[in-house]
């Protein structure tokens, strides 16, 4: 348990802390988040492309002690951040990170509990890497689109992944999904030719590109 504020200790190696951007925090995920974010991901469309339905606050909370717990492999973490607003502190939508260290060859068993609670891997089963490497995704509520927070979410739990070791980051994106894709854009990522589940897979390092120059 973390002595500073009473949340359980992930498991696995990497443990979520505070990230600070310029108009947002992002806030260490925890089960007292399940009520607000439930109403934040209540828009059915926020599921068009990455599937399922809006979980009501129990179904949340559920799930939500799932991750907090941490993941069972010891090679794998589960990083998830609810995106708090500075201006006003209300909760706006979340990120969330897989981060697979160096390991063996592991069967799915391994890691089913990733697709229980949300999280994804990167395959079935994955070659032996030789850096951390991160999958990462983001969701921001209908209310607060358009306004660049999932840009700097992303780009914010980028650069702490960055600095604690990571050095790929992976995302999977509907190809119709061009709000999702110019995301992963700016966080440095590119698309490849590599298919999941309907989604492309893109790549790229954990260290983003500095952003645009403002003219």
């Amino acid at each position: 348990m973390d002595e500073s504020t009473g949340a359980p200790t992930p498991m696995s190696g990497y443990a979520p802390q505070p990230i600070p951007t310029a108009r947002l925090v992002l806030v260490p995920l925890g089960v007292e988040h399940a009520e607000e974010m439930a109403a934040v991901l209540a828009d059915p469309a926020l599921h068009t492309f990455i599937g399922g339905e809006p979980a009501g606050p129990a179904a949340l909370r559920a799930r939500y002690e799932r991750l907090v717990a941490g993941s069972p492999d010891p090679a794998e973490s589960w990083c998830n951040w609810v995106i708090r607003l500075r201006d006003g502190g209300r909760l706006a939508g979340f990120v969330q990170a897989t981060v697979t260290e160096p390991h063996e060859p592991v069967a799915d068993a391994a890691t089913a509990g990733a697709r229980a609670v949300g999280h994804r891997h990167l395959d079935e089963a994955a070659p032996a890497t030789a850096v951390p490497v991160a999958e990462i995704a983001w969701v921001v509520g209908t209310q607060w689109q358009g306004r660049g927070i999932a840009t700097e979410a992303a780009r914010g739990m980028a650069g702490w992944l960055g600095r604690r070791g990571v050095r790929t980051l992976v995302a999977h994106i509907h190809p119709d999904h061009r709000a999702s894709a110019a995301v992963a854009t700016a966080c440095g990522l590119a698309p490849t030719d590599v298919w999941h589940d309907g989604e492309v897979r893109w790549a790229g390092p954990a260290a983003p590109p500095p952003p645009p120059a403002r003219s």
